[in-house]
Formats: C-alpha cells, sequence, structure tokens
C-alpha cells in the first residue's frame, strides 16, 4: 500500500512511536505511562508536521458498538486535541489492538492502517507498519492473527458483555506476556525476522527507512547501502522514539 508523499516544511518532524501498552502490567503503572506519553505528545507537537503511533498503543482493545474499554481518557483528549489543531495523527494497529474500528476516525479523525505501507516523506522512502506476522518463523501467530481478523470471530465476541469478553483479553495478554518472558531484549543479529523480511523487500524495492514497533528492542541496523532498519522499542522499559528531520532518521528516549 502506497501513501501520498507527506511534504515536510523547513524545521518541521515527523514522529514515530510505538508499543505503549496501556493497561499494562496494572492501572498504577499504566496510568504513570500515559501521564509521560501524554507529555511526549506535547513536546512533539511543538515542531511536529505528522506523528505516526505504530500499534500496541493499547495493551487490549476492541471497540463495541456502544461501548470502548475503560481508561486512557488522557491520550484520547490529547490526541482529540492535536488533531483538532491540525496535526496529522495515523494510527497502525498491532497485534494487541487489531479490533480498532471506526471510533478512532470517527472522534478524533486519525486514519486506521492494518497492512504496513510505503511512503514519501520530506524526500526519503518509508515503510512503515507495525511488524506483526512479517518476516520468517512464527506460524502459529500468522495463523491466529487470520482468525482474529475474522469478521465472524469479531461479530461473535462483540456478542459477550464487555466485562467478561474484555476480561477474557486481559488475561490472554498477561499470559502472551509470560510466554515471550525475557526474549524481546536479546538480539538475534541476521536472525532478527523483521530484518529478514526488509531485506527481502529491498532486494525488490529500494527504501530509505524500514521502521516497525512490535520487536520491543529499539534497534538501529543496515538492511543495505543506504537502506536502514529503524525498530522504535516500547515504553514499558524504553520510552523509546523515533524522530525524522527531513535528514535523518534517529532513535531518541523521552525522560529516560
Amino acid at each position: 500500500m502506497m501513501l501520498p508523499d507527506l511534504v515536510l516544511p523547513p524545521g518541521k518532524r515527523v514522529y514515530f512511536a510505538s508499543d505503549f501498552h496501556l493497561g499494562a502490567p496494572n492501572a498504577a503503572a499504566s496510568l504513570e505511562r500515559e501521564r509521560r506519553i501524554v507529555r511526549w505528545l506535547d513536546a512533539a507537537a511543538k515542531d511536529a508536521a505528522a506523528i505516526y503511533l505504530l500499534g500496541d498503543i493499547f495493551d487490549f482493545w476492541f471497540e463495541y458498538r456502544h461501548a470502548i474499554p475503560r481508561g486512557f481518557a488522557r491520550l484520547q483528549g490529547k490526541l482529540a486535541e492535536l488533531t483538532d489543531a491540525g496535526l496529522p495523527i495515523t494510527f497502525f494497529t498491532g497485534n494487541h489492538d487489531m479490533w480498532m474500528f471506526g471510533y478512532f476516525t470517527q472522534e478524533m479523525g486519525i486514519p486506521i492502517i492494518r497492512k504496513p505501507i510505503t511512503q514519501r516523506i520530506g524526500g526519503k522512502l518509508f515503510h512503515i507498519g507495525h511488524g506483526d506476522g512479517l518476516g520468517p518463523k512464527d506460524h502459529s501467530y500468522k495463523v491466529l492473527k487470520k482468525v482474529f481478523a475474522s469478521p465472524l470471530l469479531q461479530w461473535l465476541f462483540a456478542r459477550l458483555h464487555p466485562n467478561f469478553g474484555i476480561g477474557i483479553a486481559n488475561a490472554w495478554s498477561r499470559r502472551s506476556r509470560i510466554r515471550n518472558g525475557d526474549s524481546d531484549s536479546i538480539y538475534y543479529g541476521d536472525e532478527e525476522w523483521l530484518l529478514v523480511y526488509c531485506r527481502e523487500l529491498e532486494a525488490l524495492q529500494h527504501h530509505d527507512y524500514y521502521v516497525f514497533g512490535h520487536r520491543h528492542l529499539p534497534l538501529d541496523v543496515p538492511v543495505a547501502p543506504g537502506s536502514r532498519y529503524i525498530n522504535l522499542g516500547e515504553w514499558v522499559n524504553y520510552c523509546s522514539f523515533g524522530v525524522y528531520d527531513g535528514n535523518e532518521l534517529a532513535l531518541q528516549h523521552f525522560e529516560k
């Protein structure tokens, strides 16, 4: 999928962040993180031409017809404030919040993107996505993702009372984090599955930057001459994000 070019005015920057995992591991820690994210959005908005949020913003999200998960009011209010002021914000769904539908678009004018996209930003070509289900391995999740994307399953889940459905989903998310353990902190070199994906795509079409989340480890790795893979990391431990000034995309950390 190709998006229209984004012209970057002088002095403006583009910001990328992912994997806030709001709601985890508990309400108190999530609230502290949410307040930090709002401060980051305020800081970014001072010179931002656009902000891209690359998935797993919430540890779980499901939009019922007349209800959404409780909480996250500070983030939603700040996003509405920024988009009302004319700042473009784009959401990519992740594996924890793939059941986002029309709420953010209707209420805040934020488009929801479900697959990686290619876009020229300020003269450089970017390939952007959450990163789940790409590259080799993770075959069981790829099957599971197709199941979760089924309109029938979504319809059936929507029939559950939110107290029950969201409770099940939160328990699933906790089990997923326990199962992953410390693997998110290990760098696998040439076996990094998203790096393999980037190199395969680079052989077909050159991109200056490949920008993903999902991996939870901040990474800046060469893909080929003139091409880099940037993983944005996460906000539970790193508070890391990407900022592009028209010349270079760099990883930075907020209040760390």
